[in-house]
């Protein structure tokens, strides 16, 4: 008789991080996995702060990653890492990673979701999916920043999808593809115009539901857009991730300061 076939074990990390954060600043949950590796460090503002480490190179093609955070009634919470991430090609140049990331906000807190640039290098494959859930009374900062290939090399093949729903309700869905296989025009003069690190700043804060921002241009390559609720979404792109976090800096500066002292946007955002 022959020997019975083993079926072939799944190519790549499987690995879920998770957090939750309390009213009082304690975590209740925080549980890192595979290479996502979850840190509480000094916060620098009201509430508890997470930093998510790299304990080994990911994503790699066939990885699939995610991390989940809730964030109670009531709490504060920062999210960041301590380098940018890299998405590599794996043993099968095919073979595509995923890394989804879930967010849970409840009423009357706060999440300020700011990782480090994600990078894709050249041959790599990357679908990632954020899902952002807030209550009415919720408010999140958000920041997402791509680079489209390593110093002086091609870029790999990206896709995100942003969706973001407020009581219950769409907030915003945006979805993007970059690289090579990504529908043609994604490099030409009405996306990025030659550019290779693209971000998005969400801002949602109940004030922007009273007084909302006017849409326009930050500069020659960024733009603000009220979005049909109470939130703000900045786009820009940028030669290098330097000058993309300048950009999205500047911009979230001007949204907090007008945040904090209620007057009207057009004064604040300049």
């Amino acid at each position: 008789m022959s020997a019975a076939v083993q079926p072939e074990a799944p190519a790549g990390v499987r690995a879920t991080a998770r957090i939750a954060a309390a009213a009082d600043g304690s975590l209740p949950l925080l549980a890192g996995d595979g290479p996502l590796a979850l840190r509480r460090t000094r916060a620098t503002r009201a509430g508890s702060r997470v930093t998510v480490v790299g304990a080994m190179t990911a994503p790699l093609g066939g990885d699939r990653l995610a991390i989940e955070t809730e964030v109670r009634d009531g709490a504060r919470l920062t999210v960041d890492s301590a380098a940018a991430t890299v998405a590599l090609p794996g043993r099968d140049p095919g073979a595509e990673a995923h890394y989804d990331v879930r967010l849970r906000v409840g009423e009357d807190a706060e999440l300020r979701w700011l990782p480090e640039q994600l990078v894709c290098a050249q041959g790599s494959r990357l679908r990632m999916r954020t899902r952002v859930e807030l209550a009415p009374t919720a408010r999140l900062v958000l920041r997402e920043e791509q680079v489209l290939g390593r110093y002086g090399e091609e870029p790999g093949t990206l896709a995100t999808r942003l969706t973001v729903h407020r009581a219950g309700r769409p907030l915003l869905d945006q979805e993007l593809h970059f690289g090579p296989g990504a529908p043609g025009g994604w490099d030409g003069g009405a996306v990025l115009a030659g550019h290779r690190a693209v971000g998005q700043l969400l801002v949602v804060d109940r004030c922007f539901g009273t007084d909302p921002v006017e849409p326009r241009m930050l500069g020659e390559s960024a733009c603000l857009v009220p979005l049909a609720g109470p939130g703000v979404l900045v786009t820009a792109v940028a030669p290098d991730a330097l000058l993309l976090r300048r950009t999205l800096d500047a911009a979230l500066e001007a949204l907090e300061r007008r945040s904090a002292a209620d007057v009207p946007a057009h004064a604040a955002v300049r």
